[in-house]
């Protein structure tokens, strides 16, 4: 390899290390099959039970039984702490009698739990109809708040959305409306409909005097699941990464802090250059709160910027299977993987004039053929200035040849300057004869 100056010196000597297998290598830390209940311990309510269907669902397809069955074990035990039968028949049917007659439905509790619901709807319908009688906005919005949490807590969540929505007539503070939006944000991230969230996130922050960091925290989440759900990975990293530490678990019914790490991390390593990467992630002393969590993920941000890419390559490599079992993440896993690798070629080939073709393969364990083809993808996309010598197995940089540059640039200026001076030249010289005022007597 060249270098283009003197000053690449440290850094050919880093890059040169990605090939050497002597190097001291930092631990990879999730290698090992996602663990459960460690996992499932970060959330609560029904975000828990969704993402351990999830994951039953995902392992069901990779005929990982095991998983399958714990996932869909520890859904049924939480679903019987609640009030939705219908998602409970849903599980016990995935179940299929594979874990014993103790994961069978209880028709008792089902039946026990329906009446109870039919009650208390009649009861809410009944209180409610009295306070619009009444007309008391107040009691008129805890009505359909009401409802609005009961058919949540039995999975309707259609009616849910309506409900929460319909208090906002009835809101007569800045609070009640964060109320509102709060609610009506975690309904449509259930429902999928993330459109909403944007639309309820923004009115929400219209009311700045009335939020808290927690509810801004709250907020931010929200904006970045939306902005990742869109493909908008930039501004959903720049959303996590606006997140306060104050979070906490305040949000587990949504997200949990290491969804927050991993996220902004990767949404970040995909779209930041090397000088937003560092004021904005590792310089970060709020988001290094959640990094911390997850050091993994701190460790790949990292070794990416010091341009440790094989080491970086295999933290994520190591994470992979755990992340495709993400509910939020798992469609745009192989898209941030892909961008992450193609900024980590790009970095490597730019301090050079030319580049070994086998030593860059070594560096980012792969073969020399397959190589040259990711190189061939970056270069047609102009997002390589080089061309690949295959029989040598050399990329060469093709660097803009500066002094020819500039004096095109000199000739240019000269060009435009001579063609102004004219127009003024031509512009005196009408003015001059009166050109346009004779023209204008003609007429």
């Amino acid at each position: 390899m060249e270098g283009d100056d003197e000053t690449s010196g440290p850094m050919i000597d880093e890059i040169y290390a990605n090939g050497d297998n002597n190097r001291t290598r930092k631990p990879i830390f999730s290698g090992d099959q996602l663990d459960i209940e460690v996992y499932a311990s970060l959330y609560a309510g029904r975000t828990k039970i969704m993402r351990l269907l999830f994951i039953a669902d995902r392992c069901g397809e990779k005929n990982n039984t095991t998983m399958q069955l714990e996932a869909l074990r520890m859904a049924y035990d939480e679903i019987k702490k609640g009030e939705n039968t219908q998602l409970c028949r849903e599980v016990v049917q995935k179940i299929d009698g594979r874990l014993g007659a103790g994961y069978d439905l209880d028709v008792a509790w089902a039946e026990n739990v329906d009446r109870r619901a039919e009650q208390k709807k009649e009861k809410l319908e009944n209180e409610l109809n009295a306070y619009r009688t009444n007309l008391i906005k107040e009691s008129i919005r805890m009505g359909y708040n009401d409802f609005g949490d009961f058919y949540y807590a039995h999975g309707q969540l259609g009616d849910a959305f309506k409900s929460y929505v319909r208090t906002r007539d009835y809101c007569t503070t800045s609070k009640h409306i964060i109320h509102m939006c709060m609610s009506a944000i975690l309904v449509s991230i259930e429902m999928g409909q993330f459109t909403h969230v944007t639309s309820y996130v923004s009115k929400a922050e219209q009311a700045p005097e009335s939020l808290d960091l927690v509810t801004v925290s709250k907020l931010r989440c929200a904006a970045g699941l939306a902005n990742l759900k869109a493909k908008k990975y930039k501004l959903a990293a720049r959303k996590f990464l606006e997140t306060s530490p104050d979070l906490g678990s305040h949000y587990n019914g949504v997200i949990a802090p290491q969804d927050v790490a991993t996220y902004g991390g990767l949404c970040a390593l995909a779209t930041f250059d090397r000088t937003e990467l560092k004021n904005k992630v590792i310089d970060n002393l709020n988001f290094r709160n959640f990094l911390e969590l997850v050091p993994e993920v701190r460790e790949l941000i990292n070794d990416f910027y010091s341009s440790h890419y094989a080491s970086c390559l295999e933290y994520l490599g190591n994470l992979k299977a755990n992340l495709l079992l993400d509910i939020h993440l798992h469609d745009h896993v192989e898209t941030l993987y892909n961008q992450i690798r193609h900024k980590a070629l790009i970095q490597y080939t730019l301090p050079f004039v030319s580049v070994d073709l086998n030593m860059m393969a070594n560096a980012f364990k792969t073969t020399v053929a397959g190589l040259e083809k990711e190189l061939e993808a970056l270069i047609t996309n102009n997002q390589i200035q080089a061309r690949i010598d295959s029989h040598n197995k050399i990329l060469y940089a093709r660097h803009a040849d500066q002094r020819n540059a500039t004096f095109h640039r000199v000739l240019e200026t000269g060009r435009v300057f001579d063609r102004d001076v004219r127009d003024m030249l031509l512009r005196s010289n009408l003015i001059k004869h009166e050109f346009n005022l004779r023209a204008s007597r003609k007429l």
